[in-house]
């Protein structure tokens, strides 16, 4: 999709911030719509095609950590956390409940333009059912996974945990949101098989690494990062 297309949503209840980043966003062509609320934002997901999601952490009624829990529940768009909160706690919190990215207030405009072209770069490298990770092709119709020359054999678990983290690129994910996800809700075991089903699939991709790596973020989970080209 191109560019001008993209719809951005700002939920924020500061009018300052929401004026500042609607006229840097729609300097760079994307149309911008804005929420003084989580309330606000949920209606407005329901009206338009929201492509990307900005939102503030302190609002009055419903938070951000709230509203970005109920937008990674329904929506597969990039979630930007926009907040005054520098700490660490905090930002936990927020990649806890699918986040993408953080961003520290004060900040400048232009910066937070690049994390959105950014996010906009990561998401559009995949599709509903086809995966790319540059060299690396994974097929969620035929439960395959390829280099173009060969096919890789893996047990479905594995499939199934790649597949997950290689949807969202640069999201970082639980350990219990992984078990959730690949394993599902009535899943008994320990969480220590996502250590393990981890390890073999970077045993297994370790001559890719020019092309994606999946990175551990202590105490908190797991995400992949997609190598440029």
């Amino acid at each position: 999709m191109d560019k001008l297309m993209k719809q951005v949503l700002i939920a924020d209840d500061n009018v300052n911030i929401r004026e500042l980043l609607r006229y840097a966003l729609t300097k760079e062509g994307y149309q911008v719509h804005e929420a003084q609320d989580g309330q606000e934002a949920v209606k407005l997901m329901g009206q338009a095609p929201i492509d990307l999601a900005i939102i503030d952490i302190l609002m009055p009624g419903m938070d951000g950590f709230d509203l970005c829990e109920y937008i990674r529940n329904d929506y597969n768009i990039p979630i930007i956390m926009l907040t005054a909160l520098d700490q660490l706690a905090d930002k936990k919190r927020g990649y806890l409940r699918g986040t993408d990215d953080y961003v520290t207030k004060p900040f400048e405009p232009e910066e937070l333009v690049f994390r959105v072209k950014a996010l906009f770069r990561r998401y559009n490298r995949t599709s509903d059912n086809i995966i790319k990770l540059n060299r690396i092709t994974i097929d969620r119709n035929n439960f395959e996974v390829s280099d173009g020359q060969s096919v890789f054999i893996m047990p479905m678990k594995e499939f199934e945990l790649l597949s997950q983290l290689a949807q969202y690129p640069g999201r970082l994910f639980s350990r219990d949101e992984l078990i959730r996800l690949v394993w599902g809700e009535d899943y008994e075991g320990d969480d220590h098989t996502v250590v393990v089903h981890i390890k073999r699939l970077r045993e297994r991709f370790a001559d890719y690494t020019s092309d994606f790596t999946i990175q551990t973020v202590r105490g908190i989970g797991y995400k992949i990062e997609v190598k440029t080209p």
